[in-house]
């Protein structure tokens, strides 16, 4: 039987990306990057966000697409965001579908109709990505948000940065834990919204170094962010409006309650462990972080 360690790193290696699912990822971006290089005048394109990050978790959904306009397109940069997020979205349904495409926030979803199985298996495609429009300014970007009708500027590369320096003070462990944490958010309603928002606050409650015990750890990390999360989490690119925003007071408590639950279910299993009882405590572990944490 598993320990409750060789657990913990083979549920951490079973949400790392494969050779199979980048090259999925990569073609949709290309077939994506393409056809909206025929409907705008685009600059640069790239994958971003927590993909770029490797902080990206199973099953693979949301993959970030920064789509930089050239300033032949500045039209757009002048008027209303809500503006250039329906012509991407209106671009995009030409040729994946209406009802394949949607418009969020700050960017349009690209659904690929791929099924999730029950163990979160996608046969290693891509679910979906994020086409986030652009502007360079500057050394940062401006991208459009919908709900404040402003501009906000932000720079992919600075949380890229500080990514790689918090994984490598904590023993090249952090990205490892902030991809089984966004496992539990998403088995749990997604209460932490947007999943950035666990990546940012893990740059401050998880203290390097590693202490050598993933369930430790979860334990304290679960009652850390249930003490913090009602905090104002702000851009770590310093640039954009905080990252908690997305989240009022009632989404705070409701989050909040559920990680004091998850802090308690980790008690649990380590207690389960403590009596001898190793496979009562994978079950539990299972039962906390979904499928993909494995009971052999």
């Amino acid at each position: 039987m598993l320990t409750v360690d060789e657990a913990f790193r083979k549920f951490k290696g079973r949400l790392e990306l494969n050779e199979q699912e980048q090259k999925n990822a990569s073609s949709r971006h290309q077939e994506i990057r393409e056809h909206l290089r025929d409907r705008f005048a685009v600059e640069d394109d790239f994958l971003t966000g927590s993909y770029r990050r490797y902080t990206k978790t199973k099953p693979l959904k949301d993959v970030d697409i920064f789509c930089v306009l050239s300033e032949s397109e500045s039209a757009y940069r002048k008027a209303h965001p809500s503006k250039v997020l329906k012509a991407f979205e209106q671009a995009l349904a030409d040729k994946y579908g209406a009802d394949a495409v949607s418009q969020q926030r700050r960017s349009i979803c690209v659904d690929f109709g791929v099924v999730v199985d029950a163990e979160d298996n996608t046969d290693y495609r891509v679910v979906s990505m994020d086409v986030v429009p652009a502007f360079a300014a500057g050394k940062n970007y401006e991208i459009p948000d919908a709900k404040s009708g402003t501009w906000v500027r932000t720079n992919p590369k600075i949380h890229e940065d500080k990514a790689t320096e918090a994984h490598e003070a904590y023993n090249d462990e952090w990205k490892g834990v902030v991809r089984m944490a966004k496992y539990w958010n998403n088995h749990n309603g997604k209460v932490i919204k947007p999943s950035f928002l666990i990546e940012v606050m893990a740059l401050e409650c998880l203290a390097p170094p590693f202490g050598g015990r993933f369930e430790y750890e979860f334990q304290s990390l679960f009652s850390t962010y249930a003490d913090r999360i009602k905090d104002t989490w702000d851009d770590p690119a310093g640039l954009g409006p905080p990252v908690s925003d997305m989240m009022d007071a009632q989404a705070k408590t409701a989050a909040q309650t559920a990680l004091r639950g998850a802090a308690r279910q980790a008690t649990v299993a380590i207690d389960l462990a403590r009596q001898g009882k190793s496979g009562e405590s994978l079950k539990a572990w299972r039962a906390l972080f979904g499928p993909k944490f494995p009971l052999s």
